[in-house]
């Protein structure tokens, strides 16, 4: 059983920046592949980026290609989603979630793919 946490969302001016963190419970998160989802008022929950259990391995929704950077440091059991140039329609709760096996760039977005899951963190654009 591994438990995430998301913290760091907030409110940020368009154009502004924000880091996520998600915290994993586990020390067997380093095995998981981590993948950030975002759901928008009104709007079905999406695939925004996965980054592989080692690390070496990052993949983006093209729209957050070049300004969402995902990391992480399996010794401290995180997590970093750094999202730069944001817009109002980045507004959304953002879930990090984990995943075993392998995972292709098509099965990576389905989300019954994915294990665990966070809480979620608020993120608001205003423009």
């Amino acid at each position: 059983q591994v438990q995430l946490v998301e913290s760091g969302g907030g409110l940020v001016q368009a154009g502004g920046s924000l880091r996520l963190s998600c915290t994993a419970s586990e020390r067997s998160f380093t095995g998981y592949g981590i993948g950030w989802f975002r759901q928008a008022p009104g709007k079905e929950r999406e695939f925004v980026t996965r980054i592989s259990p080692n690390g070496a391995s990052t993949y983006y929704e093209d729209s957050v290609k070049g300004r969402f950077t995902i990391s992480r440091d399996n010794a401290k059991k995180m997590v970093y989603l750094e999202m730069n140039s944001l817009k109002p329609e980045d507004t959304a709760v953002y879930y990090c979630a984990a995943h075993g096996g392998v995972v292709t760039p098509q099965s990576m977005r389905r989300q019954s793919v994915y294990t665990y899951w966070g809480q979620g963190t608020q993120v608001t654009v205003s423009s």
